[in-house]
């Protein structure tokens, strides 16, 4: 997975070149493209991933629903009907594209293309990836927010969801 080939693209998302995985996720003047995907039931919960222990980057931390890297010559669409099959096992959910941004820490820089979908079935998470999954409601995030529970990077997309008032 660290020798992934993975493009680099300008802020407005034009291919510039490739990187392995492990190159970008040490450079954060390299951006790459990330989908997220929030996935709501009809009670307006939000699903929240804790993530594996195991995981090199905010392990055992809350995060947004489903999170991945798009892969080269891949649409971000199509990138977040992967991840939704790969890491909640949901087949079915044709997600809506909400915005984008860009997330950046001391590791890496990406730009991020978040979507939702509803569900009210259920999801079988990638147990290799995903610790625990459990819906939230979005008061009951608001709460938890700076209190170190969930990771940086959901912080971000949160805030970021919240400020655009589409949760209204």
């Amino acid at each position: 997975m660290e020798n992934e080939i993975l493009e680099i693209v300008d802020r407005e998302g034009n291919i510039t070149g490739h990187a392995e995985r492990r190159v970008l996720h040490q450079d954060p003047s390299l951006l790459h493209r990330v989908v997220h995907v929030l996935l709501f039931n009809n009670s307006g919960g939000l699903l929240l991933q804790r993530r594996s222990m195991s995981k090199d980057t905010a392990p055992g931390k809350w995060d947004t629903s489903v999170g991945g890297h798009v892969n080269p010559d891949e649409a971000p669409y199509d990138a977040a009907v992967r991840e939704l099959k790969e890491e909640l096992g949901v087949s079915g959910c044709s997600p809506d594209y909400l915005y984008s941004y860009i997330y950046s820490d001391d590791r890496e820089s990406e730009l991020v293309n978040t979507y939702r979908c509803f569900l009210n079935g259920p999801v079988h998470f990638n147990k290799d990836e995903i610790d625990e999954v459990r819906y939230w409601d979005i008061d009951e995030i608001r709460q938890g927010l700076g209190a170190g529970m969930f990771s940086d990077h959901f912080e971000k997309e949160i805030r970021t969801y919240l400020a655009d008032g589409i949760h209204r």
